[in-house]
């Protein structure tokens, strides 16, 4: 099934830094939380960031078509037990940490089977692990993917974009809250909808197939990377201005407060899509074509390789940096909060390196942790 080819270390940058971007987002949280929070730097913690989860769908769909001989038989059985050793495994080890740490720390009864259950599917266990439960629906559903991807041209990219854009509008529509918030509390289709967000791949399903659409079609991508860099990144700036755009819009004109304008202003509204492809490419050709110094080569390299335990770990920091700051009285500002992300970031990283480490005595802790098995 598989073809190996040249290693890109794009795909490996891109996802340190949507690492740096999903804990951006959740430090964010916790700063909105400060009545003075200075807006501007939410737009950098919230806005900014709202390339991170989409973008990491996009270089998962890359990378899974990357290696994939298109015109071979798909062995669908011998995908799903790699992609779920890799990804389900996690999860499930990582929702039964969340679960018994916070049952523990809280006061709280361990949930019952029928809510463990729930909290599985929905990906509630904590709020950064819904992610892998899409990735997971991502890949039962590789063989749909495949077939779109060996059919579609450049017109069907365009049409399944605009409706992208036309379906996420739709779900995140007042209508359509209303129509859900109409339920009633016992209705058991009520959760399936009120957490769509947390198992639908459909709000995702464009730049996924754009990710494996690229991929296939790699050597028509480069040549437009090195022909149209100055398109590329005036692309990713007009889509990030807006974005910001309409973030302080909603704060300044339609008097938003920061909360409601992050999300509103997310990155599957119509201009956080335009601004996830934008930012896709650009960020892909930076690490494809842009020089850096051999220390920031490492620097990237390293927020990649560890990226995974760090996105599931951090929380745990999260949680007790505001906890400490809380028990002392410290309001966080702005020149704190900058300090609690650098914090959050480094404690996530020595911990995923002396994780790895031991994994690499104790093969068991790299398989639960970010399903990896020892190296032959």
């Amino acid at each position: 099934m598989d073809k190996k080819k040249p290693r890109l270390a794009a795909i490996e940058y891109i996802r340190g830094i949507s690492m740096l971007g999903v804990i951006g987002i959740h430090v964010g949280s916790v700063y909105i939380l400060n009545p003075q929070s200075n807006l501007h730097l939410t737009a950098l913690f919230e806005i900014f960031t709202r390339f991170s989860v989409p973008i990491f769908f996009f270089i998962s769909a890359f990378g899974l078509f990357y290696n994939l001989d298109l015109s071979a038989p798909f062995s669908y059985g011998k995908f799903l037990r790699r992609r779920f050793q890799a990804v389900l495994v996690p999860y499930v080890v990582w929702s039964l940490f969340y679960v018994t740490h916070d049952t523990l720390t809280q006061g709280n009864a361990f949930p019952s089977l029928g809510d463990l259950a729930s909290l599985l599917f929905f990906g509630n266990a904590k709020y950064q692990l819904y992610f892998l439960v899409i990735l997971i629906w991502f890949y039962l559903l590789m063989p749909l993917w495949i077939a779109i991807v060996r059919r579609i041209g450049g017109k069907g990219l365009a049409l399944l974009f605009l409706g992208q854009v036309a379906l996420n509008m739709f779900i995140d529509s007042a209508t359509f809250f209303l129509y859900v918030d109409g339920m009633a509390d016992d209705y058991w289709l009520k959760p399936f909808l009120v957490y769509r967000l947390n198992y639908w791949v459909l709000p995702y399903a464009f730049v996924f197939i754009l990710g494996g659409w690229l991929s296939v079609h790699h050597d028509r991508f480069q040549n437009f990377m090195q022909r149209k860099g100055l398109t590329i990144q005036l692309a990713f700036a007009t889509t990030l201005a807006a974005l910001l755009g309409y973030y302080y819009y909603l704060i300044e004109i339609d008097g938003y407060s920061q909360l409601e304008a992050i999300f509103t202003a997310h990155q599957l509204s119509p201009p956080g899509i335009f601004y996830t492809v934008a930012a896709s490419v650009f960020f892909f050709r930076l690490f494809t074509y842009g020089r850096f110094a051999p220390l920031t080569h490492e620097l990237l390299s390293m927020l990649g390789h560890h990226s995974y335990f760090v996105y599931l770990v951090h929380p745990v920091f999260i949680t007790y940096l505001t906890y400490l700051l809380s028990e002392q009285g410290i309001i966080i500002t702005a020149p704190l909060a900058i300090a609690f992300y650098l914090t959050v970031l480094c404690l996530s990283l020595a911990t995923a390196a002396i994780a790895r480490r031991l994994g690499e005595k104790i093969p068991l802790i790299n398989l639960a942790t970010i399903g990896a098995k020892p190296k032959r």
